[in-house]
């Protein structure tokens, strides 16, 4: 099923510590931002890319995709203030009524077959994430003292991308700015309005880059996939 994908690429990434955006750094010499994009790149049903930016690097991004031979993407968007903003941003550069994946740029390696199963549950329900089941015990802690364990078998850690009824999404948006809500995700704001989100399994190696432990496991794990292991 086809859809148009908005990357997220305008982020500053301070917990890497880098001193740039974390999308130019490399695994394996090839930019994170670049992995990600070629995930779409190289999908048939993959209609577009808006690419959401930081206006003062507009340059360094178009170096970059004619580079690297990107031609699915369609527009660059400056982002804003806050992800939010810059998500809709790039909502609003989108037009259409069909499937609109929302995806961090910083998530390098997520699969065709994730994004088609996310995209079909979003056509059907009108909002759908990929997740995966949460592995670790999770305790809530204030002033460094443990209150909670909290039950972990009905927690699932979200991730990108999240597919939406391009309408409903916009509708979304426009009402968590009516509200001054603040979220951290997209899907918030659809479940602000009282309407549900489909959950699907996603894949433990979509990880997002944030931290340079992350960019570490990423080199290894692409160094696997080269060696077919």
């Amino acid at each position: 099923m086809e859809y148009h994908a908005i990357i997220l690429a305008a982020g500053q990434g301070k917990r890497m510590g880098a001193g740039k955006n974390k999308m130019f750094l490399n695994i394996l010499d090839v930019p994170v931002v670049i992995h990600t994009l070629r995930a779409f790149e190289q999908d048939a049903a993959c209609l577009g890319i808006t690419l959401v930016i930081n206006k003062a690097e507009q340059t360094v991004f178009k170096d970059l995709l004619e580079k690297f031979h990107v031609t699915k993407v369609q527009r660059i968007v400056n982002g804003g203030k806050e992800r939010q903003d810059s998500v809709y941003s790039g909502l609003k550069a989108v037009s259409g009524e069909g499937i609109v994946l929302i995806h961090d740029g910083a998530r390098p390696f997520i699969k065709k077959e994730q994004i088609a199963d996310v995209v079909q549950s979003a056509a059907s329900t009108g909002a759908a994430v990929l997740a995966v089941p949460v592995k670790d015990t999770i305790k809530k802690v204030e002033s460094n003292k443990v209150i909670e364990t909290v039950n972990r078998s009905s927690l699932w850690a979200v991730q990108t991308p999240q597919a939406f009824r391009l309408p409903l999404i916009l509708q979304a948006h426009d009402y968590g700015r009516s509200i001054n809500a603040e979220v951290t995700d997209d899907a918030s704001l659809v479940e602000l309005m009282g309407r549900d989100v489909a959950v699907v399994k996603g894949d433990y190696r979509n990880i997002k880059i944030t931290t340079p432990e992350d960019l570490f496991f990423a080199e290894q794990y692409l160094r696997a996939l080269k060696r077919g292991d």
